[in-house]
């Protein structure tokens, strides 16, 4: 992780395996592709993130072959007890405030897994998702601000983008309040 305890590119596979695991075991090769499927949908095809290598959740101990003894022959992994508790803290990290393509990555796929917490983390992180979207609001309200007396077009689609994240942010809130 970020020092900011925030998924790094290599965190947010990891989580999307973990996360597709949890739900069931899955042979090595579907696994490959549900998590370039998702990850390219929501970023784009991208090298820093589809470069990672899912041998290493098995060598560390995070997935198990219950079918088949390794990825050469496309084996049914599982995950195991270390490899929840590796999704319980992935799940569970920061998201940063700005907004980039990995953050998008990382917002969806915690949406994915979301229901795989308990009922406080699931508030605390909704909570977390909040903040990180009123600090991007507040970042480009100052920006606005700023520039409210430039020529040019900056001024609209500033409002474009403030409008976007301020029902972001509205869908955010209802989302909290339906959780109880």
């Amino acid at each position: 992780m970020y020092a900011d305890n925030t998924l790094t590119p290599k965190e947010a596979v990891r989580l999307c395996a973990l996360g597709t695991l949890a739900s069931g075991p899955v042979r090595y090769s579907a696994l490959v592709n549900a998590i370039r499927h998702f990850i390219s949908h929501i970023t784009g095809p991208s090298l820093e993130v589809m470069g990672t290598s899912l041998e290493l959740l098995k060598y560390e101990g995070l997935v198990t072959a219950v079918d088949g003894v390794g990825m050469e022959d496309d084996a049914v992994l599982s995950i195991t007890e270390e490899g929840e508790a590796e999704l319980r803290i992935l799940l569970t990290a920061n998201v940063r405030a700005q907004a980039s393509e990995m953050n998008k990555l990382i917002v969806a796929l915690k949406f994915r897994f979301l229901h795989l917490l308990s009922d406080g983390d699931q508030r605390n992180q909704t909570e977390i998702l909040i903040e990180a979207q009123e600090t991007e609001l507040a970042r480009l309200e100052d920006l606005r601000d700023r520039h409210s007396d430039d020529s040019g077009h900056l001024i609209e689609w500033l409002d474009h983008d403030i409008k976007a994240l301020m029902s972001h942010l509205s869908w955010l809130q209802e989302f909290r309040n339906r959780q109880g």
